[in-house]
């Protein structure tokens, strides 16, 4: 396994990503807190993974954006669990609104939980781990709208961006310390994977498919294997890294034609 011994703290923990990287950890032998601000969603998903010969499992609930709110979260998932070495930001909000119609309050909100709640959650478990000499791994789920930008998307996009940055300098910053800090930045993931164009289906998700070069959207197990991965010693030589998981829909304008025949 991975992870054997290990243990994971994954924010936004109940949302679609969040529960099948808490599981997919746990399956790699971490024991894992569950972290969301809805404690009731979190607790639904320990119940569904706790259990048996399973690595134990915690639901903590907490508000990643209020500092408060994030000590009492690491101090809750240390009792609980033992010291953790490995920080997974999940926690965010995906809102979609043109640029003259975005009210401050909901500009505020997406930077606060999508930025400064994973720079808090990076800064406590940081200041923790140099303390106590754990040589920890940070994963930070970012998104393809860090790198490309489309219309509706000046504040998630914003802070994804913000976000990468943010991953880079902390690589900087803590690896004298041995600490590994990396993001994986998906493509457009969806609970049930789609192959195909239908007219049934929203405009956003065909065109994803047409400039996506392996043919599907993704699924939440394709996040959770690069985190996995990122978290574990296999990629003990990788920091400040920004994993595109898209299905190559990054690479460019990749549903255009070649222009041999352009004239």
């Amino acid at each position: 396994m991975l992870l054997s011994s290990r243990v994971a703290l994954v924010t936004g923990g109940a949302g679609r990503l969040g529960r099948v990287i808490a599981a997919t950890l746990q399956r790699e032998g971490a024991s894992v807190a569950v972290v969301d601000k809805d404690s009731q969603a979190a607790k639904a998903v320990t119940g569904e993974l706790g259990g048996g010969d399973r690595p134990a499992i915690t639901a903590i609930g907490g508000d990643v954006s209020d500092t408060g709110e994030v000590a009492r979260v690491v101090g809750e998932a240390t009792a609980q669990l033992g010291q953790v070495d490995v920080l997974v930001n999940c926690a965010g909000i995906v809102p979609s609104r043109p640029v003259v119609e975005v009210e401050v309050e909901e500009w505020d909100r997406v930077f606060a939980v999508n930025l400064r709640g994973t720079m808090l959650m990076c800064q406590a478990m940081a200041r923790e781990w140099i303390a106590r000499d754990v040589k920890g791994a940070i994963v930070n789920i970012s998104s393809g709208a860090g790198r490309s930008a489309r219309a509706g998307g000046a504040h998630y996009s914003g802070s994804k961006a913000a976000l990468n940055m943010l991953t880079e300098v902390l690589a900087i910053e803590l690896g004298p310390h041995a600490i590994r800090v990396n993001a994986v930045a998906p493509g457009l993931i969806l609970d049930d994977v789609v192959t195909e164009e239908s007219e049934a289906r929203h405009p956003y998700i065909n065109l994803m498919l047409r400039g996506t070069p392996l043919g599907r959207t993704g699924a939440p197990a394709d996040i959770a294997e690069a985190v996995a991965f990122l978290a574990s010693e296999r990629s003990s030589w990788t920091t400040g890294s920004i994993f595109d998981i898209t299905g190559g829909s990054h690479c460019g304008r990749t549903h255009m034609p070649t222009t041999e025949d352009l004239s």
